[in-house]
C-alpha cells in the first residue's frame, strides 16, 4: 500500500478502512488489562447490567478505530497525535461485531512550527457490520510533508 505524506491529503477527502472483527476474548484481555469493569469482563454479570450483554470498553474501540485509521491512510513516517476532541460513543460493541472506520479530512495546513509537516484536522466514524455508529471522534494530527524546505 502506498505511503501517505500531507501534500497527499486536501479537505473532503474520505478513507474507508478494512473490517475487523472484535472476537468476545480480546474484550475480556482488554478490560482485564486496562477497564475492569463488570460489563467488560463477564458474560454472566453483564447479562444483569444496562448492557444486557458482554459490550467492549470505550477505549477498546477507540483502540481499534486507531488501529484501522492508522492501517487505511499509511501515512510515511507516522503521524503524531496532537489531540482528540468530542470523542462519543453511542452505542456499544458487541462480540462478534464487524467494525469499520470512515475518515474525513476535514482541515488542512502547514505547521508554523515544524515546516516540514502539516497539521490535519480529521472526522472518524467507527461503525458496526449495521450501520450502527459506535464511535466518532475528531482528531489532530502532525503528518510529515513529501516536500521539506531545508
Amino acid at each position: 500500500m502506498k505511503e501517505r505524506y500531507f501534500d497527499d491529503l486536501k479537505v473532503g477527502d474520505r478513507f474507508q478502512s478494512d473490517a475487523y472483527e472484535v472476537p468476545g476474548e480480546a474484550i475480556i484481555e482488554f478490560a482485564e488489562k486496562f477497564d475492569p469493569q463488570k460489563f467488560h469482563l463477564n458474560a454472566n454479570e453483564a447479562e444483569r447490567s444496562i448492557f444486557k450483554g458482554l459490550v467492549a470498553s470505550g477505549w477498546h474501540t477507540a483502540a481499534i478505530t486507531m488501529r484501522l485509521f492508522v492501517r487505511t491512510l499509511n501515512f510515511a513516517e507516522g503521524a503524531i497525535g496532537l489531540g482528540v476532541d468530542e470523542l462519543r460513543w453511542p452505542n456499544a460493541v458487541r462480540p462478534g461485531d464487524q467494525l469499520r472506520v470512515e475518515t474525513e479530512i476535514v482541515d488542512h495546513r502547514v505547521s508554523k512550527s515544524k515546516p516540514n509537516h502539516g497539521v490535519v484536522r480529521l472526522r472518524n466514524v467507527t461503525t458496526n457490520q449495521r450501520g450502527e455508529i459506535v464511535q466518532t471522534m475528531f482528531a489532530h494530527a502532525l503528518v510529515p510533508k513529501r516536500t521539506t524546505n531545508a
